[in-house]
């Protein structure tokens, strides 16, 4: 049990219906679509959607998702890929020829066909109970009369802003200034967009006026999109992937998501007696570094788009994580593997939500960087992902950017089974999230901690830049790890963001949202 005298927040307990969530308005709506009797898949898009708006340099309808949840017949945990795909005609050949050696971030060539959408449309019609109309409506008005600028949301905004462009900067700016905490920021054309959309379907986004705005705002910048790249987009339902950690189960999203490489670093750790480390001295941040170098090099060289993903349960077989951890020298760091190159960000919304039923949805929704790709189309403002800089450009790579393919993603819904207890959780945080995913089922299984306490704890990651290691840890930690060889830095902003409901035996929802974040957990 936490210290009462001391900053901080306890967990939410209820027995009906539980949203965890980074921004309250997205949690309220989410609990209130709960009440009004739909699942818990129809309140996880009602407010993931609603995040769009809430905090739109993180996610919004021109991005992707993955969705982790528990059918509610059968209780089966079920994996939806809801990740886009290049268009028919992009060629990391054609990059090269213009010597390029990576995707720019910030043009249309890292612009894949949204998909998000079509996966919310397909879970809405398959598993939600209520409808499009319903879901999407608190998203729409709130579009429409706006919503008030949070702290963290401005902190990101003016952080991110330089990224927007063109009409984009006319959209997502307030006479063309960064807006202040409390402002109001209002997104019509989004609006008549979720209004298409709960009208038609997935065709209100993917034909007709929208995909032609879409569409004629990328080949104005040179890109190769087309009308028949987005007609043809759909998600995938797929099977999670899963490893076990101290006796308990983690399931996360397989490729093109970078799931695996949670599994793969936990693999790494269970070969240390890290329970017998200080939960936050420098041996464990040490450790804990080393094993992420390495199951992020593994990540780099294997992960891609499912077809084209061969060497997965070499990823997750015991043998390949006992080889890597005897690679790890306890006195010294490793110099960062060279294939450590991914563009890193830490713009993306997390949301989990069980119903009465104990139907549980793990939910990731993002646009990659902060304000993605910064280009948006002209008559809606649907503010575009660059979620094709996750393409390599080297020939022959299996994440090589080919037509009509995904590309290796960052974002990783989870869920951590123990016995009875079923846990949906998400670490947000772009290339942290499986590390972060690693350290909260540590922080769990290692070290006894309570679920709060779990999110709240102080983190490091082992970086391009470094190893970033947050205030939280003190001085002393910081010298000992540099003593060890790592380059040290304390980052500008935190690390990650985590959400977490836990469905207990005795059919109590104990959730928990970190404070790095602006949103809460809410129950009724």
């Amino acid at each position: 049990m936490r210290d009462f005298q001391s900053p901080g927040r306890s967990e939410v307990l209820t027995t009906n219906g539980m949203c965890a969530t980074s921004h309250p308005l997205a949690a309220l709506v989410a609990v209130d679509i709960l009440r009004r009797g739909g699942n818990a898949m129809d309140a996880a898009i009602a407010g993931a959607v609603l995040l769009g708006i809430c905090e739109p340099q993180m996610t919004g309808i021109g991005g992707d998702c993955f969705v982790l949840y528990t059918d509610p017949d059968s209780g089966a945990l079920k994996a939806l890929n809801g990740s886009g795909r290049a268009p028919k005609a992009a060629s990391a050949a054609a990059l090269r020829d213009r010597g390029l050696s990576a995707v720019p971030l910030h043009g249309p060539e890292a612009v894949t066909i949204p998909g998000a959408i079509d996966a919310f449309c397909h879970l809405s019609e398959t598993v939600g109970t209520l409808g499009l109309d319903a879901i999407l409506a608190p998203a729409i008005q709130y579009a429409e009369a706006g919503v008030p600028v949070a702290a963290r949301v401005a902190f990101d905004w003016a952080t991110d802003q330089g990224t927007l462009q063109g009409v984009a900067r006319d959209r997502y700016l307030i006479d063309g200034r960064v807006p202040r905490v409390g402002e109001i920021f209002r997104a019509p054309g989004q609006a008549e967009v979720l209004r298409r959309i709960a009208r038609q379907g997935r065709d209100g986004f993917y034909t007709g006026e929208v995909a032609e705005d879409i569409c004629a705002a990328l080949t104005a910048l040179g890109g190769v999109h087309t009308l028949e790249d987005f007609a043809a987009t759909r998600c995938t339902e797929t099977t999670p992937v899963s490893g076990q950690y101290k006796g308990a189960d983690l399931f996360e999203h397989p490729p093109n998501g970078q799931g695996a490489t949670a599994i793969l670093m936990l693999n790494i750790l269970s070969h240390f007696d890290i329970a017998g480390m200080e939960p936050f001295g420098a041996a464990r941040a040490h450790v804990e570094a080393e094993a992420a170098k390495l199951a992020y090099d593994a990540r780099n060289r294997f992960i891609a788009d499912p077809d084209r993903t061969a060497r997965l349960q070499h990823m997750l077989a015991p043998e390949t994580a006992a080889q890597l951890a005897g690679r790890i020298d306890m006195a010294r760091a490793m110099a960062s593997p060279a294939a450590l190159s991914e563009a890193v960000h830490k713009d993306t919304i997390y949301i989990t939500v069980v119903d009465r039923d104990r139907m549980a949805v793990s939910l990731i929704y993002s646009i990659f960087h902060g304000f993605g790709s910064g280009i948006a189309s002209d008559r809606f403002g649907v503010l575009l992902q660059n979620r094709g800089a996750g393409f390599s450009l080297e020939a022959g790579h299996p994440n090589e950017m080919t037509g009509g393919n995904r590309p290796m993603h960052t974002i990783i819904p989870a869920m951590l089974r123990d016995g009875d207890t079923l846990m949906p959780f998400g670490v947000m945080g772009g290339a942290y999230q499986p590390n972060g995913h690693a350290r909260v089922v540590s922080n769990l299984r290692d070290f006894g901690m309570d679920l709060q306490a779990a999110l709240d704890a102080p983190r490091s990651f082992a970086d391009t830049t470094g190893l970033e290691v947050e205030r939280g840890y003190s001085d002393a930690v910081r010298q000992e790890l540099a003593d060890l060889g790592h380059s040290v830095v304390v980052p500008e902003t935190p690390i990650g963001g985590a959400q977490a409901i836990r469905i207990r035996p005795d059919g109590v929802l104990e959730a928990a949202s970190d404070p790095r974040k602006d949103g809460c957990a809410l129950g009724y």
